[in-house]
């Protein structure tokens, strides 16, 4: 019988992190059910947000993206993200006690009841609906809809070879929601922007899951980790080449200047430095290369910024 794990911070947490050193004791167990001990989840929810609000400003001329929507979409990220890792946890509360790096998380170590966890869902979920209402209602219908999605993809690693697709079809919602935001309706550009998140997502999930790739084929738990196999460096670059193939044409139609492109040609240095970098043997160097994510994306949203700035002026 395992022993229930220590109330402490899970492997791939952020070290002495804020959460686990500041909050109150009988808030931290709530805390990690969000994840906000590891904020990569909320980052990498919000940038196709901003990337999405940054293309509609340069596509409407404005000098930068919305600020008021950018501050919202980072809002319901926190909240969102939260909430998508409490329902998630909620489903996989019996295959995370399988896996070495799950087994200790609030719900399968006991330090959450599930009538907890599930009030915390409604808590986080209502402060997503809140943010959401700010928006259009085109924007507020196409929050909407990302919902059946989210619902499901806990339930796909059970059968589906290549899971993170369906993540992807989730985490890369955001890059509908700026656009939708700034115009009331939704574009080619945004739909080539969304598309070539979903790969994105794709790549970035499938270096994450090589951390569990033993555990999961003991606990019948399905991968594109474990899809790919021997070839999974592959895999991740055809991933990455799907991202620019369809992002290059999304800046393209919206009419992105030079710096947005440059900031692109960063981004695609980065996603290539990934791939050569990555090590199916080395779970703690796939951690690392999943969340230098964040700072390719934030070098992209900068570029886009600045090209609406220098475009403006």
């Amino acid at each position: 019988m395992l022993e229930r794990p220590a109330a402490s911070a899970l492997p791939d947490a952020v070290r002495d992190h804020w959460a686990d050193r500041l909050a109150p004791a009988a808030l931290r167990p709530y805390l990690r059910l969000a994840r906000i001990e590891r904020p990569i989840g909320w980052w990498l929810l919000l940038l196709p947000c901003w990337w999405s609000a940054a293309l509609a400003a340069i596509a409407g001329g404005v000098p930068w993206p919305n600020p008021l929507h950018c501050l919202l979409f980072l809002i319901g990220a926190v909240a969102m993200r939260g909430a998508g890792c409490s329902y998630n946890d909620i489903v996989d509360r019996d295959l995370d006690t399988r896996v070495e790096r799950t087994r200790g998380r609030p719900l399968p170590s006991g330090q959450v009841s599930l009538k907890g966890a599930l009030a915390f869902l409604a808590l986080q979920g209502l402060v997503g609906l809140v943010v959401l209402l700010q928006f259009n209602g085109f924007a507020i219908a196409t929050g909407f809809a990302s919902l059946g999605i989210v619902a499901l993809y806990p339930f796909m690693k059970r059968f589906f070879w290549m899971p993170q697709i369906v993540l992807g079809l989730a985490f890369a919602w955001g890059a509908l929601m700026g656009w939708a935001a700034a115009f009331g309706s939704l574009s080619l550009p945004a739909l080539l922007l969304y598309a070539g998140s979903i790969a994105w997502v794709v790549g970035y999930d499938t270096i994450y899951a090589l951390q569990d790739i033993e555990d999961d084929e003991i606990a019948g738990i399905k991968s594109s980790a474990r899809f790919f196999g021997d070839q999974v460096r592959l895999g991740v670059g055809i991933c990455y080449v799907l991202t620019l193939a369809f992002m290059v044409p999304a800046f393209a139609w919206a009419g992105a200047g030079t710096v947005a492109f440059a900031g692109l040609g960063l981004f695609a240095l980065h996603l290539a430095w990934q791939v050569i970098r990555i090590d199916r043997n080395d779970g703690a160097g796939a951690l690392r290369l999943f969340r230098s994510n964040r700072d390719a994306g934030l070098i992209l949203f900068a570029a886009m910024t600045l090209d609406t700035v220098l475009r403006a002026f």
